[in-house]
């Protein structure tokens, strides 16, 4: 923390807060600086040439004269290599044991003195100075990375490294978790390293709260993702390329990452998005399944206050004819902000309240920081105290930071007897009336000033036995905090499916829930960033996300608000929340006409809601996010992958929300194909630019020709919505039907369509051949 940082603090919290916040920061320094030698005098490595190579399982091990890689490509695809003896294992973002490598797949020489392992679906070469490309079947290459270097102390420990690589020209690159300026992530220097940003946020703001060093890119070539598996603090620097004019060269696009330590291993997964994304999931986990009330419209606000104000908003939903399925409860909840207490005299019988909203179709959320105020009487301190539970510090003791309670320790989460013991400490919650979890401040995070490390990079954590500092451990710990929590909710709750989101995160943290957008700023870039951080975290394998509808930190207009609200209402994670000082968030707070058009919004997404079940379980079974970009099913239409202002909602809806003030017209690009636009029901042919109403009361909403819909019948029953198919054309869906909360596995029902003498013709699909739908169908798009 800086003076700067120390004033900020002292203004915000007082002079005595302020001077916790400053011997804090002290201990901390002073720590590091006792514990971290300085890196003194390196020596800088390149793997030399090649002098031998060991054949194994689905590839072999190449030898250098002053390095070694392992290349193996697994069951499916995958390509793994690792340098230096670095192998897939262990790994935060693997779920579970390695795949399988492909016995199909040889290590034999190729041209040049170098190696390759050809693949069904990729061709990956070595050559003889250490550069490794990955090719397609067809023998087009996609990524060359270039020989990697090393810088090592002259007097032993970790080494830092670099890893250069080229792309094709015409790629473009999106991923790297959650980032504020993208989806597509243009020329520049991407930091890795979960950061709070300190309040609100817009798209100049980088890092956020979960960093990933996961890249897709995508190209004429074909799409490939490549994850470097490492957790250390690292930079990504990205740099498109460029297509020579006439008989010009071109200038290939290139990606640096350079890590502070770590294994220098790297997993590529290579195909059609929709097959990189199953691939990638299969490697690093499916994603969870949220219960069904968790995919419509939730409430929060840091500041209800009172048992009190939560009746009076549910009660002001039903009041307006608004749906509402979940409220969440912020920090002011607790016990003076200690994380598993209630403050019994604003929430007396929270038990009951819980009750009673679930008796009118709401359930009950609840935040859940990994701060533990440090203080006798404690309950929670003193266990994990006896426990061992905490990260520790060089001294012996638990390391220390500054969060809402005060002085604080953290719960050390990659020691599984840990993870155990605060998956059990869920029971407090549940039996308090909590039907779901979102996790905060988990980078972590401290509160004097924001952004501020709250520990000492010094600090002692277990690493699964293996043991390291938090150098290591920093960017895992939201998502090792998300497995505790997931686990232990499961154990509690074996027949419940459960909930649960995570402000912080990395690679495979989908497998335990979802996330949000955090504190984003309040107004219109604001508004555009929650658009990326959804589009680009769904490629990164998180499906299940959404921002603060409304901003966190500030007071939206009416307009702002609205448009907000339509956007979300159309992501997987419909949440409005804000801070105390924001005001109220509520929809009728902003007058008759923005209640009107919010209304119409919500019992929109109310409609879509069997669309969403079905986009949740597909998401569960292929990894597949449920908004994706439009260029989906076409990478290789290029006007496509430059546009940033609309999405997919699954292979059905196409959603071009309003991101400006004062806009009531949108011009849509569409993917190829017929599209209609379900307001007006006019028909549009792609792949082409069209521009459409978007009034103050609806944004865009297209509807792909020849789809079918899953939707909820005006007698709150499943009914199909089917799209009228082109002349010639057919068409068809997937239908997942809505089979609870627990673990029951729903059959998926899939559906064609075909237009035979001017009437659609609507099937679905059995062992047999095909049969009627089962249920009402109510047919749109014959009249254009």
């Amino acid at each position: 923390m800086d003076g700067r940082g120390l004033v900020r603090s002292v203004k915000a919290f007082g002079s005595a807060r302020g001077r916790l916040a400053l011997r804090t920061a002290l201990r901390r320094r002073l720590s590091d600086s006792a514990a971290l030698a300085p890196r003194g005098p390196e020596r800088a490595r390149v793997p030399g040439e090649v002098t031998g190579v060991e054949h194994r399982p689905g590839g072999g091990v190449v030898r250098f004269t002053r390095s070694e890689l392992l290349v193996r490509v697994a069951v499916g695809g995958a390509v793994f290599w690792g340098w230096d003896g670095a192998g897939p294992t262990p790994s935060y973002a693997l779920a579970g044991e390695c795949p399988e490598a492909d016995p199909r797949a040889v290590l034999e020489p190729d041209k040049g003195g170098g190696w390759r392992v050809v693949s069904e679906r990729v061709t990956v070469t070595v050559s003889r100075q250490g550069a490794v490309e990955i090719l397609t079947p067809g023998g087009v290459r996609i990524r060359r990375e270039l020989p990697p270097r090393w810088w090592e102390p002259v007097s032993g420990g970790a080494a830092r490294w670099v890893q250069r690589a080229e792309v094709p020209a015409d790629a473009r690159f999106f991923g790297l978790g959650g980032r504020a300026s993208g989806p597509r992530l243009r020329d520049g220097t991407y930091h890795l390293w979960n950061t709070d940003p300190g309040g609100g946020f817009g798209p100049g703001d980088d890092p956020l709260y979960i960093t990933m060093p996961v890249q897709l890119v995508v190209a004429d070539a074909g799409t490939h993702l490549v994850f470097h598996d490492t957790t250390r603090e690292g930079r990504v620097v990205l740099a498109e390329g460029q297509e020579g004019a006439g008989s010009g060269h071109d200038r290939p696009g290139s990606s640096e990452v350079r890590m502070g330590g770590g294994p220098l291993r790297c997993w590529v997964v290579a195909g059609t998005p929709a097959r990189v994304l199953h691939g990638w999931t299969a490697l690093t986990g499916r994603p969870a399944l949220p219960p069904s009330w968790a995919l419509g419209p939730q409430h929060a606000r840091w500041g209800f206050g009172s048992a009190r104000e939560v009746r009076r908003v549910v009660a002001g939903y039903r009041e307006h004819g608004l749906p509402l399925t979940a409220l969440h409860l912020d920090i002011d909840h607790y016990d003076r902000h200690r994380v598993f207490t209630v403050d019994g005299e604003r929430f007396p019988d929270l038990p009951g309240l819980a009750a009673e909203l679930r008796r009118d179709g709401v359930r009950l959320v609840s935040i859940v920081d990994p701060a533990v105020k440090a203080e006798p009487g404690n309950r929670v301190y003193e266990d994990g105290l006896a426990a061992g539970a905490f990260v520790g510090d060089v001294r012996g003791g638990a390391a220390r930071g500054v969060v809402w309670p005060g002085a604080c320790v953290y719960p050390d989460f990659t020691a599984p007897h840990v993870r155990t013991w605060w998956g059990g400490l869920y029971e407090e919650r549940l039996a308090q009336g909590f039907a779901g979890f979102w996790h905060d401040m988990n980078e972590p995070a401290s509160i004097l000033p924001f952004g501020d490390p709250t520990l000492p990079l010094s600090a002692r954590h277990a690493l699964e036995g293996r043991g390291g500092d938090h150098r290591e451990a920093h960017n895992v710990y939201g998502l090792a905090m998300a497995r505790a929590g997931y686990e232990g909710l499961r154990a509690l709750r074996p027949d419940e499916r459960p909930f649960l989101f995570s402000r912080s995160g990395w690679a495979g943290m989908q497998r335990y829930g979802g996330t949000w957008s955090g504190d984003v700023t309040t107004g219109w870039p604001g508004l555009r960033a929650s658009l990326s951080l959804v589009l680009g975290l769904g490629l990164c394998g998180v499906p299940y996300s959404g921002p603060d509808v409304g901003g966190f930190d500030g007071s939206p207009s009416p307009e702002l608000y609205l448009r907000w609200l339509q956007l979300a209402s159309f992501l997987p994670l419909l949440r409005t929340h804000s801070a105390i000082r924001a005001g109220r968030r509520e929809p009728w707070e902003f007058g008759a006409r923005t209640l009107e058009h919010a209304r119409a919004a919500l019992l929109e997404r109310e409609r879509l809601h069997p669309y969403f079940v079905t986009l949740a379980q597909l998401s569960r079974l292929s990894g597949a996010p449920y908004v994706r970009p439009v260029w989906w099913g076409s990478p290789e239409d290029r006007a496509l992958r430059d546009c940033e202002d609309a999405f997919l909602l699954g292979e059905s809806l196409l959603v071009a929300p309003v991101l400006e003030r004062g806009g009531d017209r949108r011009a849509v690009r569409l993917p190829r194909g017929r599209w209609y636009d379900t307001a007006t029901g006019a028909a549009h042919e792609g792949p082409g630019q069209v521009v459409l109403e978007a009034p103050l009361s609806r944004v865009p909403v297209l509807a792909r020709a020849g789809s079918v819909i899953p939707v909820r019948g005006a007698d709150g029953g499943l009914e199909l919505e089917v799209w009228a198919p082109a002349v010639g054309r057919t068409g068809g869906g997937l239908v997942v039907r809505d089979a609870g909360d627990g673990w029951a596995e729903p059959e998926v029902e899939r559906y064609t369509t075909a237009l035979e003498d001017g009437r659609v013709v609507v099937g679905r699909v059995v062992a047999e051949g095909s049969v009627e739908p089962g249920c009402p169908v109510r047919v749109r798009g014959l009249d254009a």
